[in-house]
């Protein structure tokens, strides 16, 4: 284990401290974002189902528009970073379901019995469920694409602030998502860290007072 402990690696995942104020002069090209976003998507999610959707927010009307439904202690972040990216939760995204995984099986990777056998056991699991779950379900796999997206963002040489202080009730319709089908989950703001702030290095709790073992 401790030959993977290299500096780099040891860097994108231990080095804790938080950048509120980015250097507005740094812009990230929108290639460079959607590269950032595909590597993310690599992610694990439940069943496959991806139930993700991404907004980036690289400009300035864009991020006037933000701001109606942020917090004002996150202005910053969102005045300084060279862009945010916003992830809501797809609450529909089993809808396309079958077609991902008759992808799947037209490129030869499943045969037809694992094909009907995902198709009879998943995809009516959410075609009946509740929007409590197929909420939370959703926020479970945003929440893990956007950890493997504050990593993305530290490999490419950039620092990455993660928040959600904005309006739950009003930010879905404010960014011009359909609010029936979308949830919000957090924003990542992104960037080069300002040379003259003061970065805030925080503790963690120790991790054995909240681990238990059965």
């Amino acid at each position: 284990m401790s030959e993977l402990m290299n500096n780099d690696f040891s860097k994108i995942m231990f080095d804790r401290h938080s950048i509120r104020q980015f250097d507005a002069t740094t812009k990230i090209s929108r290639e460079e974002l959607q590269e950032m976003i595909k590597q993310a998507t690599t992610a694990p999610s439940a069943c496959n189902l991806q139930s993700w959707h991404f907004i980036v927010i690289d400009t300035p009307e864009g991020k006037a528009q933000l701001k109606k439904a942020a917090m004002r202690f996150n202005h910053p972040q969102i005045d300084t970073s060279s862009a945010i990216i916003f992830l809501a939760g797809d609450t529909k995204s089993h809808e396309v379901y079958r077609d991902v995984w008759q992808k799947v099986y037209e490129a030869g990777k499943i045969d037809k019995t694992k094909l009907d056998s995902i198709l009879n056991t998943f995809l009516p699991l959410y075609e009946k469920a509740t929007p409590e779950f197929l909420t939370l379900d959703a926020t479970i796999d945003c929440s893990m694409v956007a950890m493997q997206l504050l990593l993305i963002a530290r490999a490419h040489g950039y620092e990455a602030n993660p928040w959600s202080g904005f309006d739950f009730k009003t930010i879905i319709p404010t960014l011009g998502l359909d609010a029936e089908r979308f949830v919000p989950v957090m924003a990542i703001s992104l960037g080069k860290p300002a040379k003259d702030q003061q970065v805030l290095k925080t503790d963690r709790y120790d991790a054995k007072t909240l681990t238990e073992f059965l």
